[in-house]
């Protein structure tokens, strides 16, 4: 994946830090979950989560994200994994979160997750003036005015 349409990535999902987690060969649907992120850690997404959580058994798993601005989304695969060192749930821990979980982050039915994230779809919509026109007067958009689309590591 190209700097560009990686940094449109994390900026946008920073903006907008929802994702929506599943386990890979589960039958539940995906859920939302507000994603913590590390400026300096673009290989892995955190979540805190209650211990009963669909997906809090971790193991591999999928997430979609869908930007606020509906300008980028993303498919991400990994693996979910406890996340134990104290250092991250600290730094992570913030009023956001606390306002989930009013016991506390010594609360021990909070689990923070880690997604270690292995590969990755992105595409980008941020349409072209010439698209913009055609779409709007019903003229065929070529996907080349239409945005950017890469996959590899985010």
């Amino acid at each position: 994946m190209d700097k560009d349409t990686r940094e449109t990535f994390w900026k946008a999902f920073e903006d907008s830090p929802f994702i929506m987690m599943r386990l890979e060969g589960s039958n539940e649907h995906a859920e939302p979950m507000t994603a913590q992120l590390d400026r300096d850690a673009h290989h892995a997404i955190w979540f805190f989560l209650k211990r009963d959580n669909r997906i809090a058994a971790g193991g591999p798993a999928m997430g979609q994200v869908a930007t606020k601005g509906h300008d980028v989304f993303a498919c991400i695969s990994g693996v979910l994994a406890e996340e134990t060192d104290q250092a991250i749930r600290d730094k992570q821990w913030n009023t956001v979160v606390e306002s989930w979980f009013p016991n506390g982050k010594t609360d021990p039915s909070v689990l923070m997750l880690r997604f270690d994230i292995k590969d990755s779809e992105v595409w980008t919509a941020d349409m072209s003036i010439t698209g913009k026109f055609k779409m709007l007067t019903g003229i065929p958009v070529k996907s080349s005015e239409a945005g950017e689309h890469a996959t590899g590591p985010v």
